[in-house]
Parts: C-alpha cells; sequence; structure tokens
C-alpha cells in the first residue's frame, strides 16, 4: 500500500464542524482558547497556573485519588504521578470515556493511548514540569442502553440488567452470563485466557461498574502511569459548589450556551442546555433538577426544594448535585490542573458550544484535541489491497463510489460520455440560434428534446457501467469484502470492533504498536499493519 495514513479531512468520515475546526476556519476562534500545536501549549501552561488557584485543590485532589485506588494493585509510575499532582508544576492531559462493557469500541483504546503519548511529547518540549494522563471515568451517565454490550466479531455480547441511576454505581450481577459465552467463543489460547482472566477479575471480582472499568483500564495501562478519576466523590464535589450554587441561582450556562449555538447554527449543534443543567442523584435515582414557580423540583419525583432549603441541601450534600454534559467539563476543569482535553468529533462538538461559559466562571478553558483514530489491518488485508490496485483513499471511499471508479479503471475502454453530451450540448447550440430566430415556442421543444438526449446518454454510460460491472465481478465481489473487513457495515472499524477480536491474535503487540505509532498532534487518520 502506498501510504500508512490519510488526513481526518479526506477521510470521509468528519463533519463540516470538525473539519472547520481542523483548518482553524477564522469564524470558530472564538469558540476555542488555543489551537492544539506544542508551542501553544507554553500558552496554556501559563494560563492555567495563573488561573488553577489551588487553595488545597491539589492536596485534596491527590487525596480523593489516593482513597479511590486504595483497593487495587498500583504500579509506581501510576502512583508517582498521583504525588506529583500536589506540584504546582504538574498538569493533567484528560480523556473521558462511558463505562462502556469490556471497553466497547476500540477508540477507548485509542483514546487513552492519545493522552498518554502527548503526555510524554509534553515532557521532552517543557522538561521542567510534569505530565499526568487522567482517564475521567463517566461514572454519572445513567444512559445503560449505551454501553451495557461489546461487539466480537460480528456477535453481540449484551448485559441484560435492569439501570435506572448513574451508572458508575451499578451492580456488576449478571455479568457472569455474559462472562460464560464469551469464554466459549474465544478458545483457549494464551491470548484467549488473559482476556478471560481480565474480563472475570474485572466484572465478575468487583461490585460496582465504576471498580471494574477501574480495575480493566488499570491493568491495560497502569504501566503508562495512567490515572483513573471518578467524579462522582464528596470530596471533589465540595470544590464544585460555588459553581453549582451559581448554576441554580443564575442558570449562566443555559444564557452563555445559547448565544453561543447562535454561532453554530450552520453545523449541527451537538447540545442544547437546559434551564438548570444539573442532576439529582440519590441511590439508584439520577434526574433533572427543573425550576418552576420559584420552586426546585427533582423531576419525575415529589421530591423538592425552596431556594433556601436547596442550597442547604448543596452545602450538606454536595455529591447529590451532578452536572450534566454542559457542566461536567466544567467540573472537571475545576478539579483538574488540566491543559487539554481530548476527545471524539461528537465531544469536541459539545465543548466548542461551551468557551463563554468558561469566561463567565473564570476557569481556563483547555486546549481541545481530535483523538487518534487508527485502521486496524493485517498483513493479508495489505496484500489483498494490493493485488486489486487499491489505495487507502479507495478504501475509505463509500462502496457505490468505489465500485463505480476501480469499474472504470479496470475496464479496457472509458465509461464516459462527457465527449459525446458536450458534442451533443453544441449541436443544440446551433438549433437555438434558430429558435431565437422564429416562433418562441420553438425554443420549448428544443430544450425538452436536449434534455431528453442528454438524459438518454446518461442512461446508456449507467447500462454501460453496469454491463462492466458483470464483466469485472470477481474482483468487485474480492473488494467489497475486503471493505467490509476493514469498514463493518461501513462504518468505521473503531466504532464497532472491540479490542479483543484484535487481542485475541496480536496479544500485546496492540496496545504496543498503538504506543509507538500514534502521534496525538499530527492531525492523521493512521492505518496500522499488525
Amino acid at each position: 500500500m502506498p501510504s500508512d495514513c490519510i488526513t481526518y479531512q479526506n477521510s470521509g468520515y468528519f463533519t463540516k464542524l470538525m473539519i472547520d475546526y481542523l483548518d482553524e476556519r477564522s469564524e470558530l476562534k472564538p469558540l476555542y482558547n488555543h489551537f492544539p500545536t506544542i508551542e501553544n501549549f507554553e500558552k496554556q501552561i501559563e494560563e492555567k497556573s495563573s488561573n488553577f488557584n489551588s487553595n488545597g485543590k491539589r492536596e485534596i485532589l491527590v487525596s480523593e485519588l489516593e482513597k479511590q485506588y486504595q483497593n487495587f494493585e498500583v504500579s509506581k509510575i501510576t502512583l508517582n504521578n498521583i504525588k506529583l499532582l500536589n506540584n504546582a508544576n504538574t498538569f493533567t492531559i484528560t480523556t473521558g470515556h462511558q463505562l462502556n462493557l469490556f471497553t466497547g469500541p476500540l477508540y477507548f483504546l485509542y483514546k487513552i493511548v492519545s493522552t498518554i503519548n502527548l503526555c510524554k511529547q509534553l515532557k521532552k518540549e517543557y522538561p521542567e514540569n510534569n505530565f499526568v494522563p487522567i482517564y475521567w471515568m463517566a461514572t454519572e451517565d445513567h444512559d445503560f442502553d449505551e454501553i451495557n454490550y461489546f461487539n466480537y466479531q460480528g456477535k453481540v455480547f449484551r448485559w441484560n440488567h435492569e439501570s435506572t441511576g448513574p451508572v458508575g454505581r451499578l451492580s456488576t450481577e449478571g455479568l457472569d452470563k455474559v462472562f460464560d459465552l464469551f469464554s466459549k467463543e474465544i478458545g483457549t489460547s494464551n491470548n484467549a485466557n488473559f482476556l478471560k482472566n481480565l474480563f472475570e477479575n474485572a466484572y465478575l471480582k468487583h461490585s460496582n461498574l465504576a471498580d471494574a472499568t477501574r480495575f480493566l483500564a488499570n491493568e491495560l495501562f497502569q504501566s503508562e502511569g495512567l490515572v483513573i478519576i471518578d467524579g462522582d466523590s464528596i470530596e471533589l464535589k465540595k470544590l464544585f459548589i460555588p459553581f453549582v450554587k451559581k448554576e441554580l441561582l443564575e442558570q449562566t450556562s443555559f444564557k452563555k450556551v445559547t448565544e453561543t449555538n447562535e454561532l453554530l447554527k450552520e453545523y449541527f449543534v451537538q447540545v442544547n442546555p437546559r434551564e438548570i443543567n444539573l442532576f439529582y442523584i440519590e441511590d439508584n435515582l439520577r434526574e433533572r433538577i427543573i425550576f418552576e414557580n420559584g420552586i426546585y423540583k427533582v423531576n419525575n419525583t415529589t421530591t423538592q426544594f425552596s431556594e433556601i432549603e436547596v442550597l442547604n441541601e448543596l452545602e450538606n450534600h454536595p455529591e447529590k448535585f451532578s452536572p450534566n454534559v454542559i457542566l461536567r467539563p466544567l467540573y472537571q476543569e475545576v478539579i483538574l490542573p488540566n491543559l487539554c482535553y481530548i476527545g471524539g468529533g461528537g465531544e469536541l462538538a459539545y465543548w466548542l458550544e461551551l468557551k463563554s461559559n468558561f469566561e463567565e466562571n473564570n476557569i481556563t478553558f483547555p486546549i481541545l484535541l481530535l483523538r487518534n483514530s487508527v485502521l486496524l489491518t493485517t498483513q493479508k488485508q495489505d496484500e489483498g489491497a494490493d493485488k486489486l490496485e487499491l489505495s487507502w483513499s479507495d478504501l475509505f471511499s463509500k462502496q457505490r463510489v468505489l465500485l463505480d471508479s476501480k469499474t472504470k479503471d479496470f475496464s479496457e475502454f472509458t465509461i464516459d460520455f462527457s465527449i459525446q453530451k458536450e458534442h451533443l450540448k453544441k449541436q443544440f447550440e446551433n438549433l437555438y440560434t434558430i429558435a431565437n430566430q422564429t416562433d418562441k415556442s420553438f425554443i420549448g421543444a428544443v430544450k425538452a428534446q436536449e434534455i431528453k438526449q442528454i438524459k438518454g446518454l446518461d442512461n446508456l454510460e449507467k447500462r454501460l457501467l453496469k454491463a462492466e460491472k458483470r464483466v469485472h465481478t470477481e474482483k468487485l465481489v474480492r473488494i467489497v469484502s475486503l471493505q467490509n473487513e476493514l469498514f463493518p457495515n461501513q462504518s468505521l472499524q473503531e466504532r464497532k470492533a472491540n479490542f479483543s477480536e484484535f487481542y485475541l491474535e496480536f496479544g500485546n503487540t496492540l496496545i504496543e504498536e498503538l504506543l509507538t505509532e500514534l502521534h496525538p498532534l499530527s492531525q492523521e487518520f493512521k492505518i496500522i499493519t499488525l
């Protein structure tokens, strides 16, 4: 194959908003702080240093992380990274993700590797500072249907369980059935046994989904110093009390984000703010807080508070107030000495809505970095593509476009009637000259005949292409088969396949290659042959 990468812009899988952001379009510049270049991190470090007024924040953060890791085996490098967070010259690079079953789709790994590798790159460029990779677990999400399954070789392994509250608190009961099915599917090789042990130790030996996910991510990345944080914490939420209070009393985020969304109206707006962007959590309950007629109500319940009562509840039980997608980024940046958030296109799309709200709250807005995207291939697939004369640009094309293009390439003659159409148009130009000299009704007749004959040539061209497809059926079937392997259901592999599918065949080589090959600031869709 001629290349091992393709630009995000040319991949065909990113929205106009993300392409315009990557191209640094001037109209989007008011929506972010600094564009993600290695040089701009110097400015970000300066701003965060002056804005992140510790007031004991670092000590609370470290103490809470040490508490969260109490019952886990932790590597020396991760422990050291946690302790480094006490120091004023230590900063974080953060990614976040839902608690998908067994990591969910492949891009879970790509997010974390991007975060780890950026920390390494920054350490080389700014050696006087320390940089800690953070994985923020989305433990307070409640959309269980988005996370209760994973795909393995086209099969779906689903956890059937009732869930109403924050998913991090969810009992892991019932995952033994998923484990049994998965174990039977993957065989008994050394790599299969590793995956079985990983699943069993994560989900069958931990009582809730947050602990299970922490164990899983820690096992995969503790050697790289990854620090995993759960925001569902009393001590951390105490730091966020002033911002929750402002949200309850002033509805600042609704006003600011609504104004920003006007600037994004030519794009698809990812999320729309509510008047109050907070949930109320209690046991297995997570419901929106609504303000009506001077009363704060918890949606779908009888629970309600006056202004004094809700502020007392916040002071006494901050853990019961949970930020939604609009406020969660602010919460993250309040408690972390963070420089950069790494996320997918959908995540960055809603982050671009938030800068004005950060400014209103006097919190430094982080650099926004599109995570690495990857297509994993095998040597056999590479060789197959070469034999079929396929480039990566070809394989990233929509299937119909690809088949039409390759049919024309394989054909011994040109399947393009552009010359004939141009010749026909010139003939009709003469007829129009004559028509303009006679009755005007004749012009309509000429126009109708021109359209009819051009359409006839179009149809002949399509029939010729269809006939040539039959001639080259064998090659085209192989092309379809290969593209379907690499792009399951004609979508990105990284959004469908689970890492276990590749770990089973390649073992530790999978993560080692990702750590070697992914360059977070490169803005390239990487193709990695395992």
